[in-house]
């Protein structure tokens, strides 16, 4: 049975009636006539051979309530755009892929080089902004939803649940956050979520002293979450990561732009697994390494703008602080695994701890080295204010490429 604790700066909507999905979904399709809402999918091709994708597109086409869907597509050639555009043929609704790789939006993209503001880096964060500037230009939905393309666990409960809170004209909230716990093989995972990022913000309470920021990111129970949804224009204005930060940096600019009583999160599942990231000790450029140093810097960054001064000092006080706060909550995750006949390997946890306390050091030195540092991609209105029809060229080019 679910919780009905209400906790922290934002509104929690929880799970306390798993048999109505029915119900929720017939709510939505009232709601679709006043509010229409859009699905973005961010794609690798080698997950449309994965596991995962065929399920999810088999349950999001039996959502009625649905307008429009539009799949972000990264790494594939033309045959493998041919093939997804197969793949995907099986949606009813109306939709369109990004084929990110092709000619056509690389010439877009060359354009916003020009001047100064085309995303930096390739990944998730670069394919969710192009998706969503081809929502804005096509016009199809007052409010999108996003979720990663690898969920093992897709149900469209989840869907119905992410979109309900902004969907409903009753309801005055514009952004909202997905939630769940993440448990399988009798492991608990999601590593990144509890070993550093909570972790961190409690200790950053106690090196930098109490702040509005940190309460309202503790406020999330799943900071990291994949699964949001939000209404058409707060997209228009929000400037996304192109790093591993997406997630963080889309919290702190809801935080920027958004009061928080128009901001929630919802339980949107039983239990959660997707694939998971290796940790790469040896390498910061990969996985979980690189992960957790673009999300301390995310974290950083925002601190800094809210007028914090970070120093080597400072930082190093907030390795020791961190460390000792992460393995009091290795110590928690220990009596809840065991309580529950769970599997917890407690060295590896406390492992991958020392590993995270080190990427605060590093995320600190590459915060001081490059101070400048800007790896948020311009918002949507900044980018049409300098090339005032980029949003019709993005719309051209997709439908050319999916004629």
């Amino acid at each position: 049975m679910s919780d009905f604790f209400q906790n922290g700066t934002i509104t929690t909507l929880h799970r306390l009636n798993k048999d109505n999905v029915s119900g929720m979904e017939a709510e939505l399709e009232r709601f679709s006539t006043q509010r229409p809402m859009g699905l973005v999918l961010p794609s690798l091709f080698s997950e449309l051979k994965g596991p995962a994708l065929k399920p999810i597109v088999d349950q999001i086409a039996q959502v009625s309530y649905l307008n429009e869907v539009i799949i972000g597509l990264d790494n594939a050639t033309k045959e493998q755009f041919e093939y997804a555009k197969e793949f995907f043929s099986v949606l009813p609704q109306h939709h369109r892929i990004l084929w990110n790789d092709g000619p056509k939006l690389r010439q877009l993209n060359v354009q916003l080089i020009d001047k100064g503001i085309a995303p930096k880096e390739m990944g998730k964060g670069r394919n969710v902004w192009f998706c969503y500037g081809y929502a804005i230009a096509s016009g199809r939905s007052e409010a999108i939803a996003l979720h990663d393309c690898d969920i093992l666990t897709y149900e469209r409960e989840l869907l119905a649940r992410l979109f309900y809170p902004v969907a409903n004209p009753a309801f005055n909230f514009e952004f909202c956050k997905g939630y769940y716990y993440r448990m399988a093989d009798q492991k608990i995972n999601g590593r990144v979520c509890r070993l550093l990022v909570t972790p961190l913000i409690r200790a950053l309470k106690k090196v930098i002293g109490p702040m509005d920021y940190l309460d309202y990111l503790d406020s999330f129970r799943y900071a990291l979450s994949g699964e949001f949804a939000t209404r058409m224009d707060t997209i228009k204005e929000i400037r996304i990561p192109s790093d591993w930060g997406l997630e963080i940096g889309v919290l702190s600019e809801m935080y920027r732009n958004q009061s928080r009583k128009h901001i929630c999160q919802v339980e949107i599942a039983d239990a959660y697994d997707h694939k998971h990231q290796e940790l790469s000790p040896d390498n910061v450029d990969e996985g979980l390494s690189k992960m957790s140093i673009d999300i301390a810097k995310a974290i950083f960054r925002k601190l800094a703008t809210e007028g914090e001064v970070l120093s080597k000092e400072v930082f190093r006080t907030l390795k020791a602080t961190y460390y000792r706060e992460a393995l009091d909550t290795v110590e928690a995750y220990y009596s809840d695994a065991m309580i529950n006949g769970l599997v917890f390997d407690r060295h590896q946890e406390e492992k991958t701890v020392e590993l995270f306390a080190q990427h605060i050091i590093r995320a600190g030195d590459a915060f001081l080295e490059r101070p400048s540092e800007t790896p948020f991609i311009p918002s949507w209105n900044r980018v049409t204010n300098a090339i005032p029809d980029i949003l019709e060229r993005l719309h051209d080019a997709v439908e050319e490429d999916n004629a």
